[in-house]
């Protein structure tokens, strides 16, 4: 009998959240990631193997790992920061590149 086994990582995004970033020193957003391993038996994810919760910068594209305890506090400040980022996006209009015109 084949028993095929393995593991297989999900990324989840828990919270954007604002703070001074430590890489480049720019108030940037940071994405509040968590990264979840499990076991997988004929490819059904059955059991968590490991946990990691990360921050990544916006700006500078700088990794941090965090402590779930960090995770926690920060998700809970992404979501008092959440009613302020609501306000639609401002929409600018593509620019257009103008050629010169070809004189031949």
């Amino acid at each position: 009998m084949l028993l095929i086994w393995g593991y297989r990582t999900r990324v989840l995004q828990l919270a954007m959240v604002t703070f001074l970033c430590g890489r480049c020193g720019n108030p940037a957003a940071h994405a509040l990631r968590k990264a979840v391993m499990k076991f997988t038996l004929f490819f059904i994810p059955l059991f968590p193997i490991n946990v990691k919760y990360t921050t990544q910068c916006t700006f500078c594209g700088a990794t941090n790992r965090l402590t779930k305890e960090q995770a926690l506090q920060a998700e809970a400040q992404g979501a008092s920061q959440q009613p302020a980022m609501q306000q639609p996006p401002v929409q600018y209009e593509p620019q257009v590149a103008q050629q010169p015109p070809n004189h031949s």
